[in-house]
Formats: C-alpha cells, structure tokens, sequence
C-alpha cells in the first residue's frame, strides 16, 4: 500500500485527495495547506474525512478559531508517506522538492510548476515507461493532458507524423476572481506550450498550435487536425479508435451535447462530486476528413482532467504495473472511468 500526501488543498489539490481515496492500493495519509480556505471549511463541514497539516507560515490559530482539527505539520506529513502529490501554487512545488529530498520521498508535480523541478515530464498513455521508478515526475497541463490522450489513441492505432491544434481556453476556473471581469477574447503568440509540450512527451510527432482565451470557465474546447504516417486517416477509424478508450467520451449534438455547458452539467447530473469529469468529451459530429487528414474537437475538463495521470504516475513511480496499459487500466478502474459504456 503506498501511502500518499497532498500539499496544497485547492481546485487540483482536493480533487487529487478525492482520487487517491479511490484507488484500492494507495492510502491518503493527509493533505496540506496554508489558509482555512473556502475548501478547507468546507472539509470541515464535512467531517474531516482527510487529516489537515499545516505548511510552513500558517497560522493555527485561525483553524482553531473555525473548529479546524489539525493532525501536525507539513514535515511530518512528509514523515509520514512515500510519494507527495504537489499541487501547491507555481514556483512553491520547487521549494516544497527540498523538503521531499531530505525526507528521501517521490512526489508528483502539477503541471503549473517549472518543468525543471521533475526527472520526467510525464503523461501516463503516452510516456508510462519513462516514469518508471523516477523519484520526480511532473503532469503536463490540463489541455496538454487531454489533447495527449487523443493524440496517442490516433497514434497507436494509426501512427501519427504530426498535428495542429486550435484551443479555446477557458480564462479561469469557476470561483475565480483574480482575472476580472471581462468581455473579450485574447490571443497568445504561436505555438502555444501545449503543443511544444506535445512534442516533448512525444517526440515523434510534429506539433503546433494556437491558443486562444475566452471569457469562460468551464472547460476549453481544442481542434486537432490529425496527418497520419502511413497513409490517410478515416473519420470511422478514427471513431473506432476513440471509442475503445476509457479516458475519451464520445459524444453527439443529438444527444444534447451542445458545448462545454453541456458536459459539465451532465457530470452533475449524474452526481459527481463537484461536478467533476475525468475523460475528455469528443464530438462525433466534429470529427470530418480534409483531404488526408481527420480533424476532431475535444472538451477538457481542466479542474478533473489531470487526475488519472497523476495516479498513473503514482503507479510508475513505485513500479505498481509494468506498462502504461496495465497501469492505466488499473488506475481507470478504481476511478470508475469507462462506466458509461456499460
């Protein structure tokens, strides 16, 4: 049973706490943070399923005044566990790595942290062997997540020589403030890091893309045109392909799946806690043939997307399965990924 610490309890943190709770070989030991944030209260509230510790600068005076059981401090969560899921603000994962080093421990960045703070960029369909028994492995960004999983289903199936992708970005999670108010779309200068994060997972494949902010905060939608290696690319195959992964739900505009909105309220409506999705959304109805090309749109879940890669990187990490098929499967199946095609 490998035992697992969260340091920091937010957006990816409490989702990341929720995911371990999950898996049938892992064990949450506590999550860590600095603030009785809105999460924390509400972790409160609901019993304290998950024992809090408290990183360097707290104040515990502020837990004990909102009734906030604490269990001790960030070391000695650290003390406590194997591997540290980091999910804490970008540049604190680095300073946090000095801690898990002295301790002798893994941990498993986010992708918001700098990719030199891991020994590998890691992705669990698409790079599995190269996370095996890293001490430090960091996830690739929500989108980046996503456009991977459809990228690498095309290539396994197919092979793929190289791609271009168009992502309508979502401004900033729901709750958030911080960006403003606004009415407006923004552009980022070409390529966009996803797709030269792309081609760092999968070097084999040429990549460039075009980022593109809205006023939004549930989900960015990403086009890929898709050029296979040996040949043309089919709108069935590529169906076909789609289909058989636990990860990608095909979807339709039949089926009342208009856009981002849809999806996220078909996940509350089924109940999932903060109506969370772990798997990308594909449109079938997007999914046409340009000359040689296939070209699809995908949904990405950004506050849930990257939780099943960050379990498999657990799994890499302690060497729990031997390839990434076996070790996806084994993280999809705790995490009920799959269901709906049952």
């Amino acid at each position: 049973m490998i035992k697992v610490g969260v340091a920091g309890y937010g957006v990816i943190g409490q989702r990341l706490a929720d995911g371990v709770a999950l898996q049938k070989d892992m064990e949450l030991v506590g999550v860590a943070d600095l603030a009785p944030t809105l999460s924390i209260r509400a972790l409160r509230e609901r019993g304290m399923p998950y024992k809090l510790f408290l990183v360097e600068g707290a104040d515990r005076s502020k837990f004990d005044q909102l009734g906030v059981p604490v269990s001790g401090s960030f070391e000695e969560l650290i003390g406590q566990v194997d591997v540290m899921l980091d999910s804490s603000p970008g540049g604190v994962g680095a300073k946090n790595k000095v801690l898990y080093q002295k301790a002798g421990i893994k941990a498993v960045f986010q992708g918001g942290e700098a990719d030199s703070v891991a020994d590998v960029f890691f992705h669990g369909c698409a790079n599995y062997e190269k996370g095996l028994g890293a001490n430090f492995l960091k996830l690739t960004s929500c989108n980046t997540t996503g456009l991977i999983r459809s990228v690498d289903c095309l290539d396994r199936a197919f092979g793929i020589e190289r791609v271009a992708i168009t992502i309508v970005r979502r401004v900033a999670d729901p709750g958030d403030y911080h960006r403003g108010l606004t009415n407006a779309l923004q552009i980022d200068k070409a390529p966009s890091h996803q797709a030269v994060d792309l081609m760092h997972v999968m070097p084999h494949i040429q990549a460039t893309g075009i980022l593109i902010h809205t006023p939004v905060t549930h989900g960015h939608i990403i086009t890929v045109v898709a050029k296979g290696r040996k040949g043309p690319l089919t709108k069935q195959g590529a169906l076909e392909a789609f289909r058989t992964h636990n990860r990608i739900r095909v979807v339709s505009l039949a089926e009342g799946f208009l856009g981002n909105a849809s999806l996220f309220r078909y996940a509350r409506d089924l109940g999932n806690p903060r109506g969370d999705m772990y798997e990308i959304g594909l449109w079938e109805d997007s999914v046409v043939e340009s000359g040689d090309d296939v070209m699809y749109a995908i949904n990405i879940p950004q506050e849930a997307v990257t939780i099943p890669e960050t379990m498999d990187a657990v799994r890499a990490a302690f060497k729990l399965q031997p390839d990434g098929p076996a070790a996806t499967a084994a993280t999809d199946a705790h995490l009920g990924l799959g269901r709906w095609k049952k």
